[in-house]
């Protein structure tokens, strides 16, 4: 017998015991809703075996590796149908993704959507038939024979070193060349559904061959699946491309992919955002600098960052010498703070920039505001004594709530550890990540484990901020690091008058300036909050008799810094207050000869519609207010 421990009870099973039994076991309801296991923190099959006494977790569609084992699933599923309808298809890869699946597939049909209509009723077909679903392995050579007629999969598998075990899985008369986890059976993708297709290149390399990628999602239940639908629609009305056109606020035009365009319009919003940063960053303590965008290879060498970030960076010769376009801004962070002697009297010292840097994406990969390839980035850099880590830990973490809250943004955080290719001594690693674990259960603050996805300098806080679709986008970071001291040879003098090293925290708080403002863009859906909206309120005289008072609004709004409009077409009042609506602007405010004899303004509101007649004055006074509260629920 072996002893199992399902998150603190343990109990005792036969030697050789599937974790598939184990769920059984405990209740036909969580062995029903079982995806995949997790044994000693290696996620796993439920058909794997357990020899001896291990930590066992059964992970439901609840769980993030759940869903990926689920979703996995779906992906062969997906390929199955192809090939039943087009067996000339070539299977490429078809991975589990943060919401769903793809595959991508090298065919000479052309997968329309009423193509794709076809493959997702097989897909159907397929989860009705209950195929049981099954693991083998095989050597390499074995595993080349079995894929002899598919390209993309000899190409894999020849990247595997001679001794490797290759695994493989199959459902019905479908085998495909997988790693895994998968779910017991093809039936509990009850409700499913393919999203869309568009290219590919095979391995993300341009000069490869353009495969086409299919999208799809699944759930157990058919509830969840049009929840997920619906957030789509949602999401498809909040698209900050299409926004940004509508509203006049950025745009990427054709003679820069990848390199953002901001319009007069956006630009207030991107200024009001910054203007915000700076004021919270000088109440934190912070001093504001800015560093170069081109600077000269060696010091990239020094940085590390030639040798692991090389083909993201842009390079240039300049008199004859290398020279990089900065990808990250903290080596120039770095020569600043050499730039004087400092003291312990000085730390924690602490570095704001705003600075532009570029990364090479690939064109596939671009996406408006949020896969750019060149972006401001909200870097911050702090130097300090081992003492004062979690102390300057916390008040980062204090720092980036508050600008969250200012949005009504939820998060949630996540410590990522050491990668493969990590810089330095594994002690030196092992301080770090404990130091920010501790500031986080100090502080009482949740937090997962993300294994391996360190920077390549030390470990990091991320956090995970959640729009009011529900999605989750990766922003903030906390990373700390013991390796770029020491690279760059800083010091500061102690109070026994000798030369110690300091700390140093990488930091940002929105992260992209761009990609937040994407974010805010699809988050208020263009109706930003007062304190952001490029134009806060428009004035609409009903006639021209009401022109020379509407001027005096607006000369009066704008003494009081308030961002105003006039509309005094010779259109119609409906078409006017429809034109201001479709520019979400704030507030609205009709003025004709009552209001002109009364000296007030009949005011609409972007949220709730009339508000009836108001002095001039009292609408200044609560616009002001609702401008410095920063309020977001307008």
């Amino acid at each position: 017998m072996i002893k199992v421990n399902l998150k603190g009870e343990v109990k005792e099973f036969e030697k050789g015991v599937a974790v598939a039994d184990i769920a059984k076991a405990i209740g036909a309801g969580l062995y029903k809703a079982s995806c995949a296991c997790r044994t000693d923190g290696e996620v796993r099959d439920l058909r794997s075996a357990v020899d001896s006494d291990c930590d066992v977790e059964i992970l439901t569609f609840d769980s993030v590796d759940g869903k990926h084992a689920f979703w996995h699933t779906g992906s062969h599923v997906l390929a199955q149908a192809v090939k039943r309808l087009y067996p000339d298809s070539k299977l490429a890869i078809g991975p589990a993704i943060e919401n769903g699946f793809y595959y991508d597939i090298d065919s000479e049909t052309v997968f329309t959507p009423e193509i794709l209509d076809d493959i997702e009723a097989e897909m159907k077909k397929i989860v009705k038939e209950n195929l049981e679903i099954t693991r083998f392995t095989l050597d390499k050579q074995s595993a080349l024979d079995i894929v002899k007629d598919d390209p993309y999969k000899t190409e894999l598998i020849n990247d595997l070193p001679p001794d490797s075990e290759i695994s493989f899985y199959s459902q019905g008369e479908f085998t495909d060349l997988c790693a895994g986890p998968h779910l017991m059976s093809t039936a509990a993708l009850s409700a499913l559904k393919l999203i869309n297709v568009t290219g590919a290149y095979w391995r993300g390399d341009s000069s490869n061959k353009m495969l086409q990628r299919i999208y799809g999602i699944a759930f157990p239940k058919a509830s969840q699946l049009q929840e997920y639908l619906d957030m789509l629609e949602q999401a498809k009305k909040r698209d900050h491309r299409k926004l940004g056109r509508e509203l006049e606020l950025f745009d990427i035009m054709d003679e820069g992919p990848g390199f953002p365009f901001f319009l007069p319009k956006g630009m207030v919003l991107r200024n009001e955002l910054l203007n915000m940063w700076r004021e919270e960053h000088r109440k934190a303590g912070y001093k504001e600098i800015s560093t170069p965008i081109i600077l000269n290879k060696e010091l990239w060498l020094t940085s590390g960052h030639w040798d692991h970030y090389e083909k993201n960076m842009y390079m240039t010769l300049i008199d004859g010498d290398e020279f990089a376009v900065k990808p990250m801004n903290c080596p120039g962070g770095l020569l600043v703070y050499k730039s004087k002697r400092m003291s312990y009297r000085d730390l924690p010292y602490r570095l704001g920039e705003l600075g532009l840097v570029h990364r090479h994406e690939l064109s596939g990969a671009l996406h408006g505001l949020m896969r750019v390839r060149c972006f401001t980035q909200d870097d911050a850099h702090i130097f300090m004594t081992e003492d004062q880590i979690e102390e300057e830990i916390l008040r980062v973490a204090r720092l980036i709530d508050k600008f969250y809250k200012m949005f009504g943004f939820e998060y949630t955080l996540e410590l990522s550890t050491r990668p493969d290719d990590y810089m330095g001594e594994l002690e030196q690693w092992e301080i770090a990540e404990s130091a920010l674990g501790r500031a986080l259960e100090k502080n009482e603050m949740p937090y997962t484990i993300n294994e391996g996805d360190g920077a390549f300098y030390g470990p990091k806080i991320d956090f995970h901020l959640r729009d009011c679709l529900g999605r989750t986008w990766q922003c903030g970071t906390i990373q700390l690091d013991y390796q770029m001291p020491e690279r760059f040879d800083i010091s500061y003098i102690g109070a026994d008058g000798e030369k110690h090293r300091p700390v140093m925290i990488h930091r940002v708080a929105l992260g992209s300036v761009e990609r937040f403002i994407g974010i805010l863009t699809e988050h208020f859906a263009g109706a930003f909050p007062m304190w952001l909206a490029p134009v806060q309120a428009t004035v609409i005289p009903i006639s021209e008799n009401q022109h020379g008072y509407a001027a005096d609004i607006v000369q009066k709004l704008e003494s009081h810094g308030i961002r105003v409009e006039c509309d005094m077409r010779s259109e119609k009042m409906g078409y006017k207050i429809r034109e201001a609506q479709m520019q979400k602007i704030p507030y609205m405010l009709v003025v004709g000869d009552k209001e002109k004899a009364d000296g007030t303004v009949s005011v609409r509101a972007r949220k709730d519609g009339d508000r009836g007649a108001m002095a001039l004055e009292d609408f200044i006074a609560a616009a002001l207010d609702e401008i410095k509260t920063k309020a977001f629920d307008v």
